[in-house]
């Protein structure tokens, strides 16, 4: 049998699709998951689709573990930002190049 991707259900609904494909769900990170309803799933083991026999035990977690983000739902920005923006001011070259620079950059006599 094929593990469903429970990755973004509400508890509930893990719950209810695991136990339709006759698989038991457990999540560590969560004592109180026989109460929990609408926290979203963020991770999954086995991974969706694997083989697993029937009666499998799937283990679902409900927060990032330590240093993998969780920085929670977000919705779309619509519309999008504009591109560009401010960019950081370049530091001026070292020495002497930028007066060089300007010098032979202006444009000379005009010639005979």
């Amino acid at each position: 049998m094929r593990v469903p991707r429970l990755v973004g259900l509400m508890a509930v609904d893990a719950r209810e699709t695991a136990q339709a494909r006759g698989l038991f769900i457990n999540a560590p990170d969560r004592p109180d998951f026989h109460l929990a309803v609408v926290d979203y799933v963020v991770r999954q083991y086995p991974q969706p689709d694997a083989e697993v026999p029937r009666d499998s035990m799937v283990y679902v977690w409900f927060d990032f573990g330590e240093g993998d983000g969780g920085g929670g739902m977000r919705e779309p920005r619509i519309p999008r930002p504009p591109s560009g923006g401010m960019q950081r001011e370049l530091d001026e070259p070292p020495g002497d190049a930028f007066i060089a620079t300007m010098i032979s950059s202006r444009p000379g006599p005009p010639g005979p």
